[in-house]
Formats: C-alpha cells, structure tokens, sequence
C-alpha cells in the first residue's frame, strides 16, 4: 500500500500553512477579515459575506460560498479560481492567547500533486503578505 504525500481519503489532495504571529487573535482576525486582508488571501474587490450560504466573487473571477464563519475563530469556503473547473475548500483559522496567534491556512480537494505545490507557495506567499501589513499597521 504506497500513499502520497498530502492526499488524504477523506478530503483527496490538500495543504496546509501555518504561523504565529505577535499580535492578539483580535488583531489579525480583524485585519483578515477587513478589505484589505481579504483582497491578500480570497481576491481584490469583495467584502467576505458572514452568511453560511452566501455567494462571492473577487475582481480577478475567484468564486465560491460561505460554508461557516466563526466570529475571531474561523471561516471556511468554497473557492475556485476562474481558470479552475472544480471547487476546494478553504479553511482559514487563528488560534492563540494574549499577544501570539497562529494563523493557519488549510485547502482540501485540489486536483493533484502539481496543483498542492502551487497553492502550498500561493498559501506561504498569502502568509508573508499578512505578516508584512500587519507589520506595517
């Protein structure tokens, strides 16, 4: 029985990146969830709907639904780029206390081993960008 790296039963091709931060859970949940952070990790030009259920598109054609939004916790989504012909899920999370929180990306059902590597670089290049503005905040 040979297993491949990153591929999983239950949710089929996935990844994960993860980092702790020095600010409060409070600060980079608002931060992702603000215009600004959402334009860095789902697309430019959309506000992230809080309704399970509701729909979104990004100015460069990103697609998908809401499927849960835990206030200062999590949200999870569908999402699929325009040049893509299927769906993943997306799951962004924090946890943490006082002046440390770890923020975690994790994206399950991609299509295979190529697209893994590109969307674990999309997710540690998502990181450095969060990292560097709230840097700058």
């Amino acid at each position: 029985m040979t297993s491949s790296v990153g591929k999983t039963a239950a949710v089929g091709w996935n990844t994960g990146v993860s980092r702790t931060l020095p600010h409060t859970t409070e600060t980079v949940w608002d931060f992702l969830v603000s215009r600004e952070g959402v334009a860095i990790w789902l697309g430019p030009g959309v506000e992230l709907p809080r309704e399970p259920g509701a729909e979104y598109e990004t100015a460069n054609g990103t697609v998908g639904e809401i499927r849960s939004f835990v206030e200062r916790d999590r949200v999870r989504l569908t999402w699929r780029p325009s040049d893509w012909d299927h769906d993943s899920t997306v799951q962004v999370r924090l946890s943490g206390t006082g002046a440390k929180t770890t923020l975690r990306f994790h994206q399950e059902w991609l299509s295979g081993a190529e697209e893994r590597e590109e969307q674990r670089a999309y997710w540690q290049d998502v990181t450095e960008r969060v990292v560097a503005a709230l840097a700058e905040r």
